[in-house]
């Protein structure tokens, strides 16, 4: 049985919140040049898509190779 990697784990977490917070200060910088308006239909416009919601939902295992595949 294979242990947890823990540490890939821990970072896959990491670079999750990165790319948020990232999102999250775009946000607030197009809110601050276009104004409260535009800033709303736009904010609908850029929500991800349905293949990224199930990407993320996957978990940190979806991206790791399976271990039984022959190499």
């Amino acid at each position: 049985m294979a242990k947890p990697n823990y540490a890939f784990e821990k970072r896959q977490r990491e670079l999750a919140k990165k790319h948020k917070k990232e999102e999250k200060a775009a946000r607030k910088a197009q809110h601050k040049t276009h104004g409260e308006g535009e800033a709303g239909a736009e904010a609908q416009a850029d929500t991800p898509d349905a293949t990224d919601a199930t990407d993320a939902a996957a978990g940190p295992d979806a991206a790791r190779p399976d271990p039984a595949a022959p190499r």
